[in-house]
C-alpha cells in the first residue's frame, strides 16, 4: 500500500505543500559545481539537489510528527536515507521506461497543470507568472528544472496507472479466501478424562523414568538465575514483639463499635407508587399471580438494581420499619410509607444483630494495632539502616545491628516464592548489578529491603535425583493421555465403520456452526484446527494433556453468500487481493527494468549530501 501511496504523489503537491508550510530554506541545500548527480538508473540521472530536499523533506516530516529535532545520523540509524534512495531510483526506474517507450505529456497539458497549483495563482484566482517564478525560486528549482520534473511525474504517473489500475483477483482465489474465512463446522465430541481409562496404569521402571526425564528434559531444565543475598523484614517480622495496654485496645474496640456490633438487619427493595391505591393495587395484582414483583418493577421502567437498598436498620425506613421488621424473607410489605411517598417493600433476608464482646474483639483488635504499630517501627529504623549501608555495613552486618533477617535466593523469572513474592523485589533482581550497592527500598505492605548480586548461574537441568517425584507424576499424566488416546481412537474408528455415539455408550456434546476462530468451553483450541482439517463424517482422537478427545465431523457449512458481514468481507478480501496483485506487478516492473538497464550511485556524491546535514 505504501508503494502505491507514494508513486501517486506529484511534484505539484510536493512544490504546493513545500510552500505552504514555508520552507523557503529547501533553496540552502541546492549544491553547485561539477557533481549534478547521485547515479543513474539508464539514461535517468537523480538529481543530486532532488535528493537533498527529498532527504531533508523527509526529516522535517518525520520531527513534525515526534515533535523534536532528529539529528542527520539518528535519521540515518532510522534508515531513512536509504528509504528516501530507493524511492528516487524507483522513480528512475519508471522514468527511464517512460523514456524508452515514448510516454510523455504535451506542454497544453502540462501548462493546464502549473495553472491548476494554487500557489502559482494571483488574487484574482489566474495564474501569475511572477508568484510562479518567486515560488520556485524559493524552493531553488528554476522553472526548467520545475517543469522537467513535472513533465516526468505526469509520464511516471501514467505508467504507474497502467500497472496498478485494473488487477482483479481471480474468483477462485476468492473462493478460497472466503470458504476460510467463512465456513464453520458442526461436529459432535466426547472428552476422555484420567475417570475414563478402562486399564490400569502400569507401574513404570527406572529406566522408564530416566528416558522420560532425558525425552523432556527442557521441562527439568531451571533457566539462568541470578544469586541474590538479601536482607528484609516486615510487620509480621516483629508484630509479636509489639506491646498493647489494655487502654489502647479499648479505645481502639470503642472506635470500631459499629463494627463488632450490628443492630438487626434486613435486605430490602422498595418500589415506590403514587398513593396507598397504587401499591394495594399492584400487591394484589402480585398475590393472585398476575404479576411479580419483578414485573412491577419492569413495568415503571426500572432494574432491580434501582428500587434496591440493601441492608438497612430499623432506623433507615422511619415509619415502615415496624412492619418490613415483622415481615418474614420473601414477603411484600405495603403499602407503607417512605421519604418519595407510598412504597411496596420486598424483604429478601433477614439478618440477625451481631454482638462481639471487648474479650471476643481482642484478637482482631491486638493483630490490626500490632502490624500498624509494626509498621511505624519499621518506618523509623529506615534511616539507620541506610546510614549503616552509606558507611559500608553489609547485609550480613544488618542482621546482627538491626531486625532485619538475611537469606539468599538463586532467582529466576517466574519464581515467586517468599521475599520473590513481592513485585518490588522481583524488579529489583531484574535489574540488580554486580557493580550496585546495597541500598533500602519499600516492599509495599509496610515491609523494606536491600538485596545484593553474588553472581549468576547458567540454565542447567536438574539432576534427576532432584526430579524424580516430579518427573513420576508428570509420567503418569503422559501415560493415561496415551492410553486414553488409544481408546478414543478405537471409537474413532468404529465411528469411521458407520457406529453412533449413542450405539458405542458414549454421550456426545453436539457444537452447531463452530467458526475458525470460535470458542467451546473445555475443548482445547488446537482441536477446533484440527475439526476444520476433517471431512465430513470423519471421526479423529485428538490427545490432550491428561486426556482424549473423540470429535466426529457431521457437517460442513458452507459460506453464505448473501450475508452482509460476507459480502463486506468479499469486498474488503478482493480490494486487498487485488492491491497486492498489483503491487507485485509493479515490483516486478521495477525489478525487470533495474535489471535491464543497470544502476549506477556516486557514493562520493551521497556522501557530500550528507555532510551538508550534519
Amino acid at each position: 500500500m505504501a508503494a502505491k501511496g507514494s508513486l501517486s504523489k506529484t511534484v505539484v503537491w510536493i512544490i504546493l505543500a513545500l510552500l505552504i508550510v514555508g520552507l523557503a530554506g529547501f533553496g540552502a541545500t541546492n549544491f553547485s559545481g561539477s557533481i549534478r548527480s547521485i547515479g543513474s538508473v539508464g539514461n535517468v540521472e537523480i538529481d543530486i539537489n532532488r535528493y537533498a530536499r527529498s532527504l531533508q523533506n523527509e526529516i522535517r516530516a518525520v520531527e513534525a510528527q515526534s515533535g523534536q529535532a532528529l539529528p542527520f545520523q539518528q535519521a540515518v540509524a532510522l534508515g531513512i536515507d536509504q528509504r528516501v534512495l530507493g524511492q528516487l531510483i524507483q522513480d528512475a526506474s519508471i522514468d527511464n521506461e517512460a523514456q524508452e517507450i515514448g510516454l510523455s505529456v504535451g506542454d497544453e497539458e502540462l501548462a493546464t497543470q502549473i495553472a491548476a497549483i494554487p500557489a502559482f495563482q494571483g488574487p484574482d484566482g489566474r495564474f501569475d507568472r511572477e508568484a510562479y517564478r518567486f515560488a520556485l525560486s524559493n524552493t531553488g528549482l528554476s522553472e526548467a528544472e520545475f517543469e522537467e520534473g513535472l513533465r516526468a511525474e505526469a509520464a511516471r504517473t501514467l505508467l504507474q496507472a497502467a500497472v496498478l489500475s485494473g488487477n482483479a483477483m481471480p474468483a477462485g482465489y476468492l473462493d478460497v479466501l472466503l470458504a476460510f474465512a467463512g465456513e464453520t463446522r458442526s461436529f459432535d465430541w466426547v472428552a476422555f478424562l484420567p475417570s475414563s481409562l478402562t486399564t490400569g496404569l502400569p507401574v513404570p521402571g527406572d529406566s522408564d523414568l530416566r528416558a522420560f526425564y532425558d525425552e523432556n528434559i527442557a521441562d527439568y531444565t531451571l533457566p539462568e538465575r541470578r544469586q541474590i543475598t538479601y536482607a528484609w523484614l516486615t510487620p509480621d517480622m516483629i508484630v509479636d514483639t509489639v506491646e498493647l495496654d489494655e487502654a489502647t485496645l479499648r479505645a481502639s474496640y470503642e472506635e470500631r463499635n459499629a463494627e463488632f456490633n450490628q443492630p438487626e438487619r434486613r435486605l430490602v427493595e422498595r418500589l415506590v407508587f403514587g398513593n396507598d391505591a397504587d401499591v394495594t393495587a399492584a400487591l394484589a395484582r402480585v398475590t393472585n399471580g398476575e404479576a411479580t414483583f419483578e414485573d412491577l418493577v419492569t413495568e415503571r421502567g426500572l432494574d432491580l438494581a434501582d428500587v434496591d437498598m440493601g441492608d438497612v436498620t430499623v432506623e433507615d425506613l422511619g415509619d415502615a420499619a415496624a412492619a418490613v421488621f415483622a415481615a418474614e424473607s420473601g414477603a411484600l410489605v405495603g403499602p407503607q410509607p417512605s421519604e418519595f411517598g407510598a412504597a411496596l417493600f420486598r424483604v429478601n433476608a433477614v439478618l440477625a444483630a451481631q454482638s462481639t464482646s471487648f474479650e471476643d474483639a481482642i484478637p482482631a483488635l491486638r493483630q490490626d494495632l500490632a502490624l500498624d504499630r509494626a509498621r511505624r517501627v519499621i518506618d523509623g529504623q529506615i534511616q539507620t539502616i541506610d546510614d549503616l549501608l552509606a558507611g559500608g555495613a553489609t547485609l550480613e552486618e544488618l542482621e546482627g545491628e538491626t531486625d532485619m533477617q538475611v537469606g539468599q535466593i538463586d532467582w529466576h523469572d517466574g519464581l515467586t516464592i517468599e521475599i520473590a513474592s513481592y513485585n518490588a523485589f522481583r524488579r529489583a533482581a531484574a535489574n540488580v548489578t554486580l557493580d550496585d550497592f546495597p541500598e533500602v527500598a519499600d516492599l509495599g505492605d509496610g515491609g523494606i529491603f536491600a538485596l545484593r548480586l553474588d553472581g549468576t548461574l547458567d540454565a542447567a537441568p536438574q539432576p534427576f535425583e532432584e526430579v524424580e517425584s516430579l518427573v513420576r507424576a508428570d509420567w503418569d499424566v503422559a501415560e493415561t493421555a496415551r492410553l486414553l488416546t488409544e481408546q478414543a481412537e478405537a471409537f474413532a474408528a468404529q465411528l469411521g465403520e458407520g457406529r453412533t455415539f449413542d450405539g458405542l455408550g458414549l454421550t456426545a456434546t453436539s457444537e452447531t456452526g463452530i467458526g475458525r476462530n470460535g470458542f467451546v468451553a473445555d475443548l482445547p483450541f488446537d482441536a477446533l484446527t484440527e475439526v476444520f482439517e476433517m471431512g465430513a463424517g470423519e471421526a479423529r482422537a485428538i490427545q490432550t494433556r491428561d486426556g482424549a478427545i473423540l470429535i466426529q465431523l457431521t457437517e460442513i457449512i458452507p459460506v453464505d453468500r448473501e450475508d452482509q458481514d460476507m459480502i463486506r468481507l468479499s469486498e474488503a478480501l478482493s480490494a486487498q487481493a487485488s492491491e497486492g496483485i498489483s503491487q507485485d506487478l509493479f515490483r516486478a516492473l521495477s525489478n525487470d527494468i533495474r535489471s535491464r538497464v543497470g544502476i549506477e550511485l556516486d557514493q562520493q556524491a551521497i556522501s557530500a549530501v550528507h555532510t551538508n546535514f550534519q
